[in-house]
This record gives C-alpha cells, sequence and structure tokens, in this order.
C-alpha cells in the first residue's frame, strides 16, 4: 500500500478490537483501538480499518515490511504488509 491503507476483518461476535502495527525489527509503531465492535463483516473503506500509515507521533513511516496483529476478545492474529512509497 501508499501510503496509507484499510484492514479488513470478520467479527463472528462481538468484540473489543483492537490492532497492533509493528516494524520489522518488532518495534510497535501504532496502536489503532476501535472499541467494541459488533459481529459482522469489516471489508469496505467504510468499515475497515483505517491506517494513514503514521506512526503513534504523527510520522509517516518508511517504506518496508511492517506486520499488523488484530486482537478481537480472546482471537488474535498477525499478517504482514508492505509499504511502497
Amino acid at each position: 500500500f501508499n501510503p496509507d491503507t484499510w484492514i479488513p476483518y470478520y467479527l463472528p461476535q462481538d468484540a473489543d478490537v483492537t490492532i497492533r502495527i509493528h516494524n520489522s525489527a518488532g518495534q510497535l509503531v501504532r496502536t489503532l483501538n476501535l472499541g467494541r465492535q459488533v459481529a459482522g463483516v469489516y471489508i469496505d473503506k467504510v468499515q475497515a480499518a483505517y491506517w494513514d500509515g503514521q506512526d503513534s507521533f504523527g510520522k509517516k513511516v518508511a517504506s518496508g515490511m511492517y506486520f499488523y496483529t488484530l486482537q478481537a476478545g480472546e482471537f488474535k492474529a498477525t499478517r504482514k504488509m508492505v509499504i511502497l512509497k
């Protein structure tokens, strides 16, 4: 993606949703606290989680590989993404 992206997800039941974004060195770059979400499919730009490509200080991150971990209740999954500028 370049430089922002939407992260789609599916919730089989209501849950508190958090997405943590780490760089390839494992350092936390940004946390997206989405709050309590109702069960459903969040796949389009209106509903999916949005990341603007900035760290928690508002600075644009560099090109490279990043990992996001989505946590919804007891469920946790990690996926990779690449920023190309």
